[in-house]
């Protein structure tokens, strides 16, 4: 792959599966509409963290 496939390369948005470049400003998504319905899923609480985070978890990230 050259320098240019990888800057466009393309990945899936996660509400509607168009191909998205990560170089949009509504990153991942391919639009703000699947934006705006993706948080909508998160307020709605379509979407959970499936165990309350501990401490450890954390010390994971870093």
């Amino acid at each position: 792959m050259t320098n240019d496939q990888s800057n466009t390369a393309k990945t899936p948005c996660p509400t509607c599966k168009a191909p998205t470049s990560m170089e949009t400003p509504t990153a991942p998504f391919c639009s703000s509409r699947c934006r705006l319905v993706d948080l909508g899923k998160w307020m709605r609480e379509d979407y959970k963290i499936s165990r309350e985070l501990k401490d450890t978890d954390l010390d994971q990230l870093e």
